[in-house]
């Protein structure tokens, strides 16, 4: 299992056909991505997990790290690298980590809320998510945070692994990383691209030089 989420996280668009998801999600590992998370609410569990078999077999020929969005059931089926969980998605976190053992990560959203970040990690959360960072198109409905509460949250837990997410382009990339996150969430930045691969080395050029 890999130790944690760092750099470039791509997030999958929810609404892909599936030949689309496929295609994108192999441009971007084409592109040297390292992570990528599966994210389908729509589908109904039994296509979203052909899918989500997919992309783990996938993301293994690339020695790539799978991430599922809100569901442990199709993470440990389909020997996910780890499980990206939402506040409503979970009652009981500690419960989840008891379940999961050291075999997968847990990532935690947290949106602006370092007091539900703190607790995340001390019940066994391997990165928080912060954002929206800026405006975003994938999360229009979620408040932005801005690049100094990203600064302070990193002030508060100066060793965790946090996630920064919302709005993330090619443009403001570096200004994350320096405010910092020690990984960048991204969807329409990569996803949207006329040309996914290139897209993806260019964000991860900046990544790694800022």
């Amino acid at each position: 299992m890999i130790s944690n989420i760092r750099g470039l996280y791509g997030i999958l668009p929810a609404d892909l056909p599936t030949n689309d998801l496929l295609l994108k999600a192999e441009q971007s590992l084409q592109g040297g991505l390292q992570t990528l998370q599966f994210r389908d609410k729509k589908s109904g569990y039994k296509r979203a997990l052909k899918r989500a078999l997919a992309l783990r077999e996938l993301t293994s020929s690339y020695d790539a790290c799978l991430m599922i969005n809100d569901s442990v059931q199709m993470a440990k089926e389909v020997r996910a690298d780890g499980v990206h969980l939402g506040r409503d998605d979970v009652v009981n976190l500690a419960a989840v980590r008891d379940d999961l053992g050291d075999k997968m990560l847990i990532g935690m959203t947290c949106r602006a809320d370092a007091v539900f970040a703190k607790l995340a990690l001390q019940q066994g959360a391997d990165y928080v998510s912060f954002g929206a960072v800026f405006a975003s198109q994938s999360k229009s409905d979620v408040p932005v945070l801005g690049l100094p509460r990203l600064q302070k949250a990193r002030q508060m837990f100066p060793d965790i692994n946090i996630c920064a997410i919302g709005g993330i382009t090619l443009d403001n990339i570096a200004q994350v990383k320096q405010a910092g996150a020690t990984s960048a969430a991204i969807i329409s930045g990569i996803f949207d691209s006329e040309d996914v691969q290139e897209t993806t080395i260019e964000l991860m050029k900046a990544w790694q030089t800022s």
